[in-house]
């Protein structure tokens, strides 16, 4: 597949020099900073995954209960400590 990118002259600058550095082609770097995005980007769990366990019912309301409806009072007995 070939692929064209216009880059910023200092992208350019940069991507040449690490290149000589490095003895790669800039295609080569273009694929191993691509392979390195996509696998760093799917290795990372998502936001809802790293807080799931946090998520939810903050009462101990039982689930039946319209937390919505009863908020006021859920929170009230939630801050001065009075357990069901």
């Amino acid at each position: 597949m070939t692929l064209t990118v216009r880059l910023p002259d200092r992208v350019e600058e940069e991507l040449a020099e690490y290149c000589v550095k490095h003895r790669l082609s800039k295609s080569d770097a273009a694929k191993l900073a691509l392979d390195k995005l996509l696998t760093d980007k799917a290795a990372k769990p998502s936001p809802y995954d790293l807080g799931k366990d946090l998520f939810g019912p903050q009462t101990d309301a039982a689930r039946s209960e319209d937390v919505a409806r009863h908020s006021k009072r859920l929170l009230r007995e939630h801050f001065r400590g009075k357990s069901k």
